[in-house]
């Protein structure tokens, strides 16, 4: 349409519906065995597109995340907050079943957070999950043996006995990511935060609770609330990255890509989902 020809047409009654570019958020974040996953990588291409959508009254994050990597949810967040200056457009995330650890320092990103009152939002900290299988090799009779160059070097393997000096290296990398996680909640959420000390210790909690202490701006269903901001004939364009070819969705799985899948069906465990 020609810009002469759009004010006749606009004097006609006629005008163009309220659109938001939307990019889906959805899973684990990081790489694994199950794919590229929540990546900068996998992600740059539909965030650039919907920044660029002109005609969008908004740019919608739509985060259901359990977390992951804290790298690539910072890397993430950093883009996003990089787009939306370049473009000089409006962000808005909304939460749906949940935005946890990663999940949630990536919606950090929005200037406005919106969840479900039921959503699951929170979980403000670091965690490092393995396992001991040391006296399981011993009842098989099996002998690990490890060749590395420094004491460190096969740190917090499962197969050796658990080394309080190597706890004591990851709680001090835990506590740098800790204390980034936590500047950027503060900084993102300014005063609007409540003075509570639950707000850092690692729990959760539910979308009517994160609105009352200041980690989301408002509840309600997320169609719900794009209606009520741009009217009931708003469109909503999704962008997110390409499918899967279809062959490749028939591929057997191996024990790295089962180990994969367990892993990740655990995170969304620790949230009930």
């Amino acid at each position: 349409m020609t810009e002469d020809l759009a004010p006749a047409l606009r004097r006609l009654g006629w005008r163009r519906k309220p659109q938001v570019a939307a990019v889906r958020l959805e899973g684990v974040i990081g790489s694994g065995g199950l794919g590229p996953g929540l990546t900068l990588r996998s992600l740059a291409r539909p965030l650039e597109a919907a920044f660029k959508r002109r005609r969008a009254a908004e740019v919608a994050l739509v985060v259901n995340s359990p977390g992951g990597a804290p790298v690539q949810a910072a890397r993430l967040h950093d883009h996003i907050r990089f787009l939306a200056r370049k473009h000089g457009r409006r962000v808005t995330a909304y939460i749906e079943d949940v935005a946890a650890s990663g999940g949630y320092w990536v919606a950090l990103a929005a200037d406005d957070i919106v969840a479900h009152p039921s959503s699951i939002v929170g979980s403000i900290g670091v965690v490092t999950a393995t396992f001991g299988l040391d006296r399981a090799l011993d009842r098989l009779g099996v002998e690990r043996r490890l060749y590395a160059t420094g004491p460190h070097k096969g740190m917090l393997d499962p197969f050796r006995p658990e080394n309080e000096d190597d706890v004591q290296i990851l709680k001090e990398l835990h506590a740098d990511t800790y204390r980034d996680f936590v500047d950027l909640v503060r900084a993102r959420r300014g005063d609007g935060l409540a003075e509570d000390d639950s707000l850092f210790d690692g729990r959760v909690f539910s979308g009517h609770r994160a609105r009352a202490l200041g980690l989301v701006d408002q509840v309600g269903d997320p169609m719900a609330v794009l209606r009520e901001r741009h009217g009931d004939d708003v469109g909503v364009r999704l962008f997110g990255p390409p499918r899967r070819p279809w062959w490749r969705r028939f591929r057997g799985e191996g024990p790295e890509t089962v180990m994969a899948r367990l892993e990740e069906r655990l995170m969304w465990a620790r949230f009930g989902l």
